[in-house]
């Protein structure tokens, strides 16, 4: 018994706890973007897992739309069944973050010793994953991607096929090569 609490003790010092969880989901979500992050507007979002680097969707819009770096991220038109609908998008950051209690048991007894402390910088263990948020509007501001909207579907087809591109394309200049269909 004795044994058992020992173990459980330093199980419990040694380990991180959780502060905060960062959203794990395959592919992408269809959800309100204040739920995802509560800085974002209340608008229904397509939202997925940036796995590349910084500006790199960026770049992937400015080539695939031929903007020349002008309005990149904000009411860009493209068509879906002879409509007009523009594309807006945001990067947002979620983090991991871990709290190490043992290192810092071990650096309140050594202080209380009168020594300095020895982990002070690595309390904290924090991992940043960033995703891309994209909203769809129609000629009369009315969200695509919400449930009553006619074109839902095929916008969100229209999206699924934008994000497989962008995370399989690696030269983005070979976009202004495809044959358009």
């Amino acid at each position: 018994m004795k044994n058992t609490i020992i173990v459980l003790l330093l199980i419990s010092i040694t380990s991180c706890i959780p502060v905060k969880i960062a959203p794990k989901f395959d592919g992408h979500k269809v959800m309100a973007a204040k739920k995802f992050k509560r800085k974002l507007p209340n608008e229904t979002s397509f939202i997925f897992r940036d796995t590349k680097n910084a500006e790199e969707f960026y770049t992937y819009i400015d080539k695939k739309f031929k903007l020349n770096d002008a309005n990149v991220d904000s009411n860009l038109p493209f068509e879906i069944d002879g409509q007009t609908l523009y594309l807006s998008y945001l990067e947002a950051e979620r983090e991991d973050k871990n709290y190490n209690l043992g290192l810092a048991l071990v650096d309140a007894k050594r202080e209380s010793n009168g020594n300095d402390p020895l982990f002070e910088d690595n309390y904290v263990n924090r991992t940043g994953y960033w995703y891309i948020i994209i909203n769809v509007y129609d000629n009369n501001l009315k969200n695509c991607l919400k449930d009553d909207h006619p074109l839902k579907s095929k916008t969100i087809k229209y999206l699924e096929n934008l994000m497989n591109e962008y995370l399989t394309t690696q030269n983005y200049e070979e976009l202004l090569f495809t044959k358009k269909s």
